[in-house]
């Protein structure tokens, strides 16, 4: 049996990322307090359902001690089970819930709304460092939908490296492992022809192939990688994201992600994230 669970701050997207997976084909269900885990999975598994989505979050916050555990047990039951956390920074989350009036619901009346998301943080820390997050920040409905979409479609029984580009005058995405920063490499951006491409198009990649520096750095990237993802791989990690930042997320990073993606390609099942242009 497949199962995705959802978990992630409030406020994050799990609707959305439900609502992915349901167009996906998983039978999904909402807040399932986590003692009801394993009975729940060995009712549907009689039902012979083979994709459930389930999403667990803070409005278990009595029982959130008892997922790692319950976790474990899937796995020796058999199940292949991908964890996905949604997280959003705390102006945003924030923002979220002023703009949609909407109460938070760890909320009291005398704590202020960032210390609630704060508490929530502390409580979720666990689900998270066991989880691939996504930052959903910065995406749009339409972006993160097609995110859930591609990670569950890849396989489960390798790692999944996810190469991400991104700008940095828009912020570091909190769901990177890595970040490397290309900001000091020859900008396209300054060539008043080079300006309106990104760096999917070939004559951006052929200015920066030009760049000994450019090369230069995607080896040592690729050289870091190579030498730590063996043991990223026997720590049993499912996924690791490689965030690449430029300035402004158009041309170095993007044909950086390209490489890398096409590079590590060929060993291990590699997705890639524009998150500037997929925002366009």
């Amino acid at each position: 049996m497949d199962i995705i669970l959802i978990t992630g701050m409030s406020g994050s997207g799990k609707s959305v990322a439900l609502h992915a997976l349901e167009d996906s084909g998983f039978y999904c269900v909402d807040n399932l307090p986590p003692e009801l885990l394993i009975p729940f999975v060995k009712l549907e598994e009689q039902h012979q359902e083979r994709r459930l989505a389930i999403a667990i979050d803070v409005r278990s916050a009595n029982s959130l001690y008892l997922m790692p555990e319950q976790m474990n047990l899937l796995h020796d039951m058999g199940m292949t089970v991908k964890s996905v956390f949604l997280d959003a920074n705390s102006d945003t989350l924030q923002r979220r819930y002023s703009e949609s009036r909407r109460k938070h619901p760890l909320s009291s009346g005398d704590k202020a709304l960032l210390e609630t998301i704060g508490f929530e943080r502390e409580l979720l820390a666990d689900l998270r460092d066991r989880a691939h997050v996504i930052d959903t920040s910065l995406l749009r409905s339409a972006q993160l939908q097609t995110y859930i979409k591609t990670l569950v479609s890849a396989p489960s029984a390798q790692l999944t490296l996810v190469f991400e580009s991104f700008g940095f005058k828009r912020g570091i995405p909190t769901d990177a492992d890595y970040v490397f920063d290309v900001r000091m490499l020859p900008n396209p951006h300054y060539e008043s022809a080079l300006r309106p491409l990104t760096g999917r198009d070939e004559p951006v990649q052929a200015y920066l192939r030009q760049s000994e520096a450019f090369l230069q750095m995607q080896l040592q990237i690729e050289g870091f990688l190579k030498h730590w993802i063996p043991a990223i791989e026997r720590d049993h990690r499912s996924y690791v994201t490689v965030a690449i930042g430029c300035t402004g997320g158009q041309h170095r990073s993007v044909f950086m992600v390209e490489q890398l993606a096409q590079n590590f390609g060929t060993r291990w099942l590699t997705l890639k994230r524009h998150r500037e242009l997929d925002a366009i």
